[in-house]
């Protein structure tokens, strides 16, 4: 029994002299594990034991050498400066260091919110180098990247005056931001100009600051970017928010009340003019209907009185041709009277006017016919003597006046001997 007891002991200290021994290896390994990882947004820089020292770009495990000294890097790094007071810890690759004052050039100052990324090189040599100057992201940020991205925003502020800020140059300033960040630092020049506020009525003296140009290129002059020479470049750029000083709000509040009461001003002249000239218009449109009613009333009377003289015309035309024609008709009914009288003298002349005088011996007979046969009194005597003519007188009255009628006619009443 005693013997199972001691060999049981024996056997357990065994194993926990095995466990102690794979723990130490194990610590061991991890100490000189010559296998490391690289995670995916990252890069590491290895500096092994040999001196050498390496940077894995591509994520994943790769070999880095026994006892070797590794650095993780982020591809990109966020300088943000949103917060009143700095906090310079690595945190989802951006690091805070506090807002920014800036000068405009009025002398004027403010705070500036915002943020700008920059990108790690991606060549081996200038990441080696950048590891070697700030040895950590922080003091890369603190160092280099912060005091950078400040040079460029008192630069771009210095170009332009707080009023002109406001009143639309963040966008210019913006530009001019990110233009020195990704290329250098404008070199500046700065002339002096008296002007006069009309706000505050007296002469202010004024600090005008422009950028010097490259008299051969015409470019910019710069100072030497100091990201540039390690690789970094500028991924974006952003201004959030100015938060201009006490006194530059006072006096923009009384810009923005002047503007107003101007802007006022010129819209009750605006309206006024604009009634006067809606008068003016109504004005000139009752001028314009009466006197196209006039020129409609004399176009009227116009083209009446055309009418008349047109109606004139034609009817002295119409009166013409009657008048031609009746003329015509005249002339036409004397030639036919003067050739039917020529006819009748022709035939008066060869007859002796001969139906003339027979019609008028008709109607000479037909009267004292016409009266003779009216009488009433005795045509035959009712006594009658001896020794008188065998004849009576009715028959020697109309024997008389058939004497007459041929005397008259001077007509031969003999009788036409035979042939």
């Amino acid at each position: 029994m005693e013997n199972n007891q001691s060999f049981f002991n024996s056997t357990n200290k065994k194993r926990i002299v095995s466990g102690i021994v794979v723990i130490i290896l194990f610590v061991l390994f991890l100490i000189v594990n010559p296998f490391s990882w690289n995670d995916a947004g990252n890069r590491t820089v290895v500096e092994r034991t040999n001196g050498e020292q390496i940077v894995q770009f591509a994520p994943g495990i790769f070999y880095a050498g026994f006892f070797a000294k590794e650095k993780e890097w982020p591809n990109q790094i966020s300088v943000t400066y949103q917060s009143d007071a700095a906090e310079l810890t690595l945190e989802d690759n951006g690091i805070e260091v506090g807002k920014i004052m800036i000068r405009f050039s009025d002398a004027t100052t403010a705070d500036v919110k915002g943020i700008t990324q920059f990108i790690l090189p991606s060549e081996e040599k200038e990441m080696i180098l950048i590891h070697n100057t700030h040895r950590t992201p922080q003091s890369l940020v603190i160092k280099r990247l912060a005091p950078y991205t400040k040079e460029c925003l008192q630069s771009s502020a210095q170009l332009m005056s707080s009023e002109k800020h406001y009143g639309g140059g963040r966008a210019q300033m913006a530009q001019d931001f990110m233009d020195q960040l990704k290329e250098g630092v404008y070199l500046l020049k700065t002339e002096e100009n008296i002007v006069y506020d009309s706000l505050e009525k007296e002469k202010k003296r004024i600090y005008q600051t422009e950028i010097q140009y490259d008299k051969k290129t015409s470019a910019p002059k710069r100072k030497l970017s100091s990201i540039k020479e390690y690789g970094i470049t500028v991924a974006d750029a952003a201004i959030t928010d100015v938060d201009y000083e006490d006194k530059v709000d006072q006096k923009l509040t009384k810009i923005i009340d002047a503007a107003t009461k101007s802007a006022i001003s010129k819209q009750e002249l605006m309206t006024a003019q604009q009634q006067t000239l809606t008068a003016k218009a109504k004005g000139e449109q009752a001028l314009v209907e009466i006197e196209y009613q006039q020129k409609q009333e004399q176009t009227r009377q116009v083209v009446e009185a055309e009418t008349k003289v047109k109606v004139a015309e034609q009817d002295r035309l119409q009166q013409k041709i009657a008048y031609e024609g009746s003329i015509l008709e005249a002339k036409k009914i004397k030639e036919l009277a003067d050739a039917q009288a020529y006819a009748r003298s022709k035939i008066m002349k060869a007859d002796g006017a001969l139906e003339m005088k027979l019609n008028a011996q008709i109607e000479v007979q037909k009267v004292w016919a016409d009266a003779f046969s009216k009488y009433q009194g005795a045509i035959v005597p009712q006594i009658q003597t001896g020794g008188g003519s065998s004849t009576n007188g009715a028959l020697n009255f109309m024997d008389i006046m058939t004497a007459k009628t041929a005397r008259d006619f001077a007509l031969d009443m003999k009788p036409v001997p035979n042939q």
